[in-house]
């Protein structure tokens, strides 16, 4: 095994305690660097990397104590962190010995805690472990604790333990499955009671830990991890239709619509792309317009044209299809471009300039005169702008003379 001391990393000097202002985004940078740093590393010692891991997570916390939280990227860029970083130190084929002081390390970094940032890391505890051998002395060790602070009366007792979650993971991949199931069969906390739905499903009574999932539901559980984990069940139980019908929508949502229509066709590729993107629309009523860029993605260009003129979605990203197909096909991307221009004149979009409102205009003509309907297009858009009453009819103002439809334009 390689030796981990006395390697320097780069990103070791930028995470000093306080070593950010407020401002998050120098912070995030930071953070992507680094991890950058221990991934390249991981291609060539994967125990050197797991260290430089270890060594972030223990130093991330007190480094960003004063940067603004509050938009949430920071904490979603900690946690992207730690999913990375956790496969690392999982990974690395270190001795007992050594994984025994990377767990120490980290489980004290976690109690040190204060903002906090790294507190999902213990969820990821038993993977931390590795072995079910390890992860049963781990679960033994927090476990009186746990059961003190698992007590129905916890509220009166007032207690809080920070390694709860480590002890429940530990429990799950030590295999201690009916023993987890009793620890919660009382709890409603369901970022531990989803630990006893899991226990359950590995028991094999799958339908009863669907129906303890579902009974979770509450103002203050998470809609969507349930739904992630009901899917997992029934996907493990081979009920692929079951999954996609209750769960398979919402349990993939994702960042952008594009995203999400993305991720449920790569989790259920039996499934014709033009169904699921039509699932999905109609579970998001009102929102039809935003499935645009999923529908052009998979060259369904009808439907694409469809969904944009059914609701509002971003002029930019019509504009921008108008852009990139005038040429290669002209038909679809005139039709984009008169629907970035419809939603134009009715008020839609944000941070809109005369720059975006003239590009929607050039593309679209462009795009008409490569399908031989110039005329016949300017005529749909001089028609269009000229019942504009949004507001101050920005459109009219900045292709009113170019449309002939203001004072003094031909």
């Amino acid at each position: 095994m390689a030796k981990t001391k006395g390697y320097k990393w780069v990103f070791k000097a930028r995470f000093r305690r306080n070593a950010f202002g407020w401002k998050s985004q120098p912070a995030i940078k930071r953070i992507r660097e680094a991890v950058s740093e221990i991934k390249k590393m991981a291609r060539r010692d994967k125990v050197l990397a797991a260290e430089g891991a270890v060594i972030f997570l223990e130093k991330v916390s007190p480094a960003l104590e004063h940067v603004d939280s509050s938009s949430g990227a920071i904490g979603s860029a900690v946690n992207k962190a730690i999913d990375a970083l956790v496969e690392i130190i999982a990974s690395a084929p270190a001795d007992q010995k050594t994984r025994e002081k990377w767990l120490e390390r980290l489980f004290e970094a976690h109690a040190e805690d204060r903002m906090p940032y790294i507190e999902l890391l213990t969820d990821y505890w038993g993977r931390l472990c590795v072995t079910p051998e390890l992860a049963s002395r781990w679960a033994d060790e927090l476990l009186d604790t746990t059961r003190l602070v698992l007590n129905p009366d916890k509220e009166s007792i007032g207690n809080f333990f920070h390694g709860t979650s480590a002890c429940l993971s530990a429990l799950y991949t030590a295999g201690r499955h009916d023993e987890l199931v009793d620890l919660l069969k009382e709890e409603s906390f369901w970022h531990y009671r989803r630990w006893g739905v899991k226990a359950l499903a590995a028991l094999g009574r799958k339908d009863e830990a669907i129906s303890v999932a579902e009974s979770s539901r509450n103002g203050w559980s998470d809609g969507n991890d349930i739904d992630r984990l009901c899917e997992e069940i029934l996907l493990s139980s081979g009920l692929v239709d079951e999954a996609y019908s209750r769960y398979g929508l919402r349990a993939n949502r994702a960042g952008t619509y594009l995203a999400w229509f993305r991720a449920v066709v790569r989790k259920y590729p039996h499934k014709d792309s033009i169904e699921i993107l039509n699932d999905l629309a109609a579970s998001t009523p009102g929102e039809e317009g935003k499935w645009f860029a999923a529908a052009k993605s998979v060259k369904l260009y009808d439907e694409a044209i469809a969904l944009a003129n059914r609701t509002p979605g971003s002029p930019q990203t019509l504009t921008r299809a108008a852009r990139d197909f005038e040429e290669k096909n002209p038909s679809f991307a005139l039709e984009a471009g008169m629907a970035a221009l419809r939603w134009l004149v009715e008020g839609y979009g944000y941070d809109i300039t005369r720059r975006d409102v003239y590009s929607a205009y050039t593309h679209t003509m462009q795009a008409a005169g490569n399908a031989g309907c110039r005329e016949e297009t300017f005529q749909r858009i001089r028609t269009l702008v000229s019942g504009e009453t949004f507001g101050e009819c920005f459109v009219t103002g900045v292709l009113g003379r170019e449309l002939g439809l203001l004072p003094g334009s031909n």
